[in-house]
């Protein structure tokens, strides 16, 4: 993290025992401003009661949790001022509309009337429910909900926002607009972005970097590329290209980019491994030589390869 980042999110040895049990152990973590990180972990792993102390709703058993330096244990209403929380399955009133809810909710946070409306227009449009404003929120499907549910939560303007599983039951066009909502909060609004999910791959497209948890440990943090070389102990991304013609000359110049460390040919295509995504340069260097591009993915999925590893061995 450059330390000249204001800090977001921190957390200081925080723990939490109910018992025997040891739901969150130690956990020591920085986020920055303006950052998307994501929390993965199976059920029981802690997530859940990490974001209830980050969120004041429930009290450490030691340690400190802080959301841009205001404890959450000792100023909640301050952090719930600057915090917004979309759970994973979000509640409103069915028998009222998506602006009705929405000004529910602005009234709750002291919003006057006026002003409120303006933002709840500029919000219906921006998750794109203005067309339905006017409906019953009981006649939205998931996908909507959840959208409706951005708006809710970006309406105090908040500087952080906390989002458990929330595309979780969404079909393919509303995952991507979620996604696409999400990186706008923190590119545009810079908003910091605390995402809890087991989707591994939504999570990999969106956020900078992760942390797993395992029975209430952190057991790793950090970007996908750094944690595929701590854990595969090598290449954690592999890029396949299909160009025509593959000339010596064009693999030469793949293999120059910065992050390839090798080059393999196999079955008439090209294998780069590299320390992290190069997929834009080596689509700009294909072009540039004069060959087709026909193909160009990423071979497996890299974050569930390490998540997986990460169990396995420990």
């Amino acid at each position: 993290m450059d330390e000249r980042s204001q800090v977001a999110i921190e957390t200081v040895n925080l723990t939490k025992r109910y018992g025997e049990l040891t739901a969150v152990d130690r956990l020591n973590l920085q986020i920055p401003e303006g950052e998307i990180f994501g929390l993965l972990g199976p059920n029981g792993a802690g997530k859940t009661t990490t974001i209830l102390m980050l969120l004041g709703l429930t009290e450490p058993t030691a340690g400190q949790a802080r959301i841009y330096g205001h404890d959450s244990t000792r100023d909640p209403l301050e952090v719930k001022r600057i915090v917004g929380y979309l759970p994973d399955n979000v509640g409103f009133y069915e028998d009222l509309t998506a602006r009705e809810n929405l000004l529910y909710t602005a009234d709750l946070n002291g919003m006057p009337k006026k002003e409120a409306l303006s933002r709840i227009d500029y919000l219906l449009k921006r998750v794109e429910l203005i067309d339905v404003l006017d409906k019953e929120v009981g006649k939205f499907s998931r996908g909507m909900r959840q959208r409706l549910g951005i708006a809710d939560v970006l309406l105090k303007k908040p500087k952080v926002v906390i989002l458990d599983e929330p595309t979780l039951g969404i079909d393919p066009d509303g995952v991507k607009h979620m996604l696409d909502l999400i990186s706008q909060m923190s590119r545009e609004d810079r908003i910091t972005v605390l995402l809890s999910s087991h989707l591994l791959h939504q999570v990999q497209q969106i956020c900078s970097r992760v942390g797993i948890f395992v029975k209430g440990k952190m057991v790793a943090e950090g970007s996908v590329e750094m944690l595929g070389l701590q854990i595969l102990g090598g290449d954690p991304i592999v890029v396949e290209v299909e160009a025509s013609p593959a000339s010596d000359e064009l693999v030469g110049s793949l293999g120059k980019i910065p992050g390839v460390s090798s080059v393999d040919r196999i079955d008439g295509a090209i294998l780069l491994h590299c320390f992290k995504d190069v997929r834009s340069e080596i689509a700009r260097r294909v072009v540039a030589a004069g060959a087709n591009l026909s193909q160009l993915r990423l071979r497996g999925h890299v974050l569930e390869e390490i998540y997986l590893r990460y169990f396995q061995e420990g």
